[in-house]
């Protein structure tokens, strides 16, 4: 075998000697050994859709009665997530904050997201001491806060967040699936896939898409030019006044 084929065999075969990461509660319990408590994790779920708001969640969990099973909402399936996101509400302090449309327009969606996460954390109905947020920027949460990268794989309160943010947006999404037929927000979450370009392109866009994002305010320029060409032409044909 050659010096080439054998480093691409050994790269290939490295994942599987990766032991499977998963959040755990050590950075919560070394709080709590310190006297600092509540603590509490957040995340948000949305920021990368065309459509939807973004929207944040709390979570302080109950160190005597963690539901198993947390994880990185990304890792997990959609019944699993339900069944969780059920186990965390019955067991801790949770609270969410919707950072909407309009706000993403007007100040972009990280200053939208971080709005909604610091938000999220003064709604709970206990006031932690020390906030985990995922990331790697801090937020306005009235107490300590560390930024912990990839966080919703690491820490159990932040993974706990990110079910209920995920949760919690893709509910609302299916509801203006509902209220808006033929865009598919009920299937793809208002995320750019190719559906969705489809019934931008055939329907445009609703109140609930983001005008910042690039796809959206192309639609949003071609229709105005569209519509600048059609009154041209009624206004050279005499249809309309001059």
């Amino acid at each position: 075998m050659s010096r080439t084929a054998a480093v691409k065999s050994q790269a290939a075969r490295l994942p599987l000697n990766e032991p499977e990461l998963r959040p755990t509660f050590r950075r919560e319990r070394r709080a709590l050994a310190r006297g600092v408590w509540p603590v509490a994790g957040c995340d948000e779920a949305g920021r990368g859709p065309l459509a939807g708001p973004v929207v944040a969640a709390a979570v302080v969990l109950d160190p005597k009665s963690i539901p198993r099973g947390l994880n990185d909402s990304k890792k997990l399936d959609a019944a699993e997530r339900e069944k969780l996101y059920l186990k965390i509400c019955a067991t801790a302090e949770v609270a969410v904050a919707f950072g909407a449309v309009e706000r993403i327009d007007r100040d972009n969606i990280l200053r939208a997201s971080l709005w909604a996460l610091a938000r999220a954390v003064k709604a709970l109905p206990v006031r932690p001491k020390l906030v985990f947020v995922d990331g790697n920027m801090k937020i306005d949460a009235g107490c300590d806060c560390e930024a912990v990268v990839s966080g919703d794989a690491l820490v159990t309160s932040i993974a706990a967040a990110s079910i209920v943010a995920k949760v919690t947006r893709d509910r609302l999404m299916m509801r203006l699936g509902f209220a808006h037929p033929g865009y598919g927000f009920e299937r793809h979450m208002g995320y750019s896939v190719p559906e969705h370009f489809a019934a931008l392109a055939r329907l445009g866009p609703t109140i609930h898409h983001r005008r910042s994002f690039a796809p959206v305010a192309a639609k949003l320029a071609a229709s105005g030019q569209e519509a600048a060409e059609l009154l041209a032409e009624e206004t050279i044909a005499g249809l309309l006044p001059r």
